[in-house]
């Protein structure tokens, strides 16, 4: 523990230490975003892994702005007023996937309880230019909940991305204190409604540990997943974004995270990422390779 302004603070672990390099590549997908005017959840929320994904020339696109309508007390991104909306943002989110060659890419954006439909027309209008411009890429979209709204979420689907995640966050006991504006029961309601709408869409949720959840509530988490169709889980060490946001209970031990994999398969998930800095985006390709190659077999 360390002492720091009057309050003890736990020394991160050296699992939990990253060190950035500049590569031209993550020059080139920071010019690429910076000319075109495009926001990235990779650096709103500070994540972690932002400098590789950068250098190896991949980032999750962040649509409808900067400003979040829910101030969720676990995220980096900020809550105020809503921004308007870029009508040319789908345009540019498939010319930027088109430049950066991707083959696979993650498309999430801030809440916007404010709009009639959630952002669903947004989203759905971002996947259709995406495939047009770049035919060959799968699309991965991590999206809110539309406050329970089967008919915004059907906006999605009729997109047809390859696969629409939606992130638990943390297990239901911890909702009223981490997701005070979500609701357990709703979310899981997401990726069922997913499958009812469109049951070929792959879909893919994520939990952060280290909030003060028992292995129990864990596991309770992964059957109820599982009950929605749910094929793929990630699996991250939650980080305080600053002292203003909920504080870490926990670091928990690369061991524990190895064991929760473990019992994820074993439980029936198609695809399991569970490791200290995983990310619900970090190397979301991995995802439909593994249930490609599981399904060829």
């Amino acid at each position: 523990m360390l002492w720091k302004d009057g309050e003890y603070m736990q020394r991160k672990p050296d699992w939990l230490r990253v060190r950035y390099t500049g590569t031209p590549n993550l020059e080139f997908v920071e010019q690429t975003l910076k000319t075109l005017g495009l926001n990235t959840v990779c650096a709103q929320a500070n994540c972690p892994n932002y400098g590789d994904c950068f250098s190896r020339k991949t980032a999750t696109f962040m649509l409808m702005g900067t400003n979040c309508t829910r101030n969720c007390r676990f995220c980096n991104v900020r809550s105020g007023p809503p921004e308007r909306l870029d009508p040319e943002e789908p345009e540019k989110v498939a010319q930027a996937v088109k430049s950066l060659e991707l083959k696979y890419v993650v498309v999430t954006s801030v809440t916007r309880d404010d709009l009639p439909d959630g952002g669903a027309g947004h989203f759905a209008n971002v996947i259709r230019e995406t495939k047009n411009a770049s035919p060959g890429t799968a699309i991965e979209v991590l999206i809110p909940d539309f406050e329970g709204s089967v008919y915004a979420l059907n906006m999605v689907t009729d997109a047809h991305p390859t696969v629409i995640s939606h992130n638990m966050e943390t297990v239901e006991p911890l909702y009223p204190v981490v997701r005070p504006q979500a609701q357990y029961k709703r979310s899981l309601d997401v990726l069922r409604n997913i499958k009812t709408l469109a049951s070929d869409i792959l879909t893919k949720s994520g939990l952060m540990v280290g909030l003060g959840e028992s292995s129990r509530q864990v596991c309770e988490l992964f059957d109820d997943l599982l009950e929605t169709g749910c094929e793929f889980i990630t699996i991250g060490q939650y980080l305080a974004p600053t002292r203003q946001h909920i504080p870490v209970h926990e670091y928990i031990h690369p061991s524990l995270f190895e064991e929760y994999g473990s019992i994820a398969r074993k439980k029936g998930f198609r695809h399991v990422a569970s490791a200290p800095l995983v990310r619900s985006s970090y190397n979301a390709r991995d995802a439909i390779q593994d249930y490609y190659l599981s399904t060829s077999r």
